[in-house]
C-alpha cells in the first residue's frame, strides 16, 4: 500500500499516482474541504455572507424551493464569480436510474447515498465526493436530520463489518453490496470511504453540523434555509466554527450562545426572500 499527496492507494488500482490518473486529483481537491462547510447560495448576498463567515466552498442554485432544481441563471454565476473566491454549481438528479461516466470530465463530481454499495459503486463512476443525503426539502426539520444520521451511520457500520472480515469473505461481501471488489478491499484496508464523505440535509444548527462530524464525516453541507434566520451572518459563521472544533465543547458552546432566537426564527418565505432580493 502507497501513499501520495491524495489519497491512499490499494494495489495502484482506482486511485493512483496524479501524474497517471486525473482523478487522484480531482480526489484530492476534494480532500481539500476536510472539515469545512459547503453552503448553498441562490443570490449574491448569501455568497459573501458564506465566504466572509469561513465557508470552505459555495453551492450556486436555482432560487427555488419546491421541484426539480435545474441549472441556475448562468449570470448570476459569473456575478458571483467575480465577487467570492469560493463559488461553485450545482444540477439536481435527471435520471436515477443511469449515470454518467464521470471520468469523462476536469471537475469533481459529488454524489449522494444512502449505503456503502451506493457509494463505491458513484466512486468507480468518478465521484470525488460522496454526500449521504437526509431531508432535501428545506425546511431544517430536525426529524429528517434523525434520518440523516442513520444513513451516516448506515454506510459507517457497513465499514466496521467490512473492516472485521477475513480476506476470503470480501468478495463475497462485495458480491452482496453490487460494490466493486477493488474498491471494497480498498475501503477495508483504509477503515474508511476512499473518498472524502459529506453529510447533508436538515443541517440548520450549529449542533446538527457538529453532530455530523462527530459520525466521521468529513464535512457539511447546508442548505440555503440558514440565510433566511434572523441573523444569517452569526448563524453561518456558528456553524462554520462548529464544522472546524466539533470536539471542543467549550467552542460550541459559545459558537451556539444567543442563537436560540435566529434559529426558531429560520422562514424562507416570500417576504424574507423577496428582502434578500432587494439588497
Amino acid at each position: 500500500m502507497e501513499e501520495d499527496s491524495a489519497m491512499t492507494v490499494y494495489n495502484g488500482s482506482a486511485i493512483t499516482d496524479a501524474k497517471k490518473n486525473p482523478f487522484s486529483i480531482k480526489v484530492g481537491l476534494a480532500q481539500m474541504l476536510r472539515r469545512g462547510a459547503i453552503l448553498e447560495v441562490t443570490i449574491l448576498q448569501q455568497a459573501k455572507i458564506a465566504e466572509d463567515a469561513g465557508a470552505c466552498y459555495i453551492m450556486v442554485a436555482e432560487p427555488t424551493r419546491q421541484g426539480i432544481r435545474r441549472m441556475p441563471d448562468p449570470s448570476l454565476i459569473k456575478d458571483i464569480k467575480r465577487a467570492v473566491s469560493i463559488p461553485s454549481e450545482i444540477l439536481a438528479t435527471a435520471n436515477e436510474d443511469n449515470f454518467i461516466n464521470k471520468h469523462n470530465f476536469r471537475c469533481p463530481f459529488i454524489c449522494r447515498c444512502q449505503n456503502l454499495g451506493e457509494a463505491l459503486r458513484r466512486v468507480r463512476e468518478g465521484a470525488a465526493m460522496i454526500r449521504t443525503q437526509g431531508e432535501v426539502l428545506g425546511h431544517g426539520n430536525i426529524a429528517e436530520t434523525v434520518r440523516n444520521v442513520r444513513n451516516v451511520r448506515n454506510v459507517m457500520k457497513e465499514v466496521r463489518v467490512l473492516n472485521n472480515m477475513d480476506e476470503d469473505e470480501v468478495f463475497a461481501f462485495a458480491k452482496k453490496k453490487a460494490a466493486p471488489c477493488d474498491l471494497v478491499a480498498q475501503t477495508k484496508q483504509m477503515g474508511r470511504l476512499p473518498v472524502a464523505q459529506f453529510a447533508a440535509g436538515g443541517i440548520v444548527t450549529p449542533a446538527d453540523a457538529a453532530l455530523m462530524m462527530q459520525l466521521v464525516c468529513d464535512g457539511i453541507f447546508a442548505g440555503n434555509e440558514v440565510f433566511y434566520s434572523a441573523e444569517p451572518n452569526k448563524l453561518v459563521r456558528a456553524i462554520v466554527q462548529a464544522v472546524r472544533h466539533y470536539n471542543d465543547p467549550h467552542v460550541l458552546v459559545e459558537s451556539i450562545c444567543g442563537l436560540e432566537d435566529s434559529i426558531q426564527e429560520i422562514n424562507p418565505s416570500e417576504d424574507r426572500i423577496q428582502h434578500f432580493g432587494r439588497d
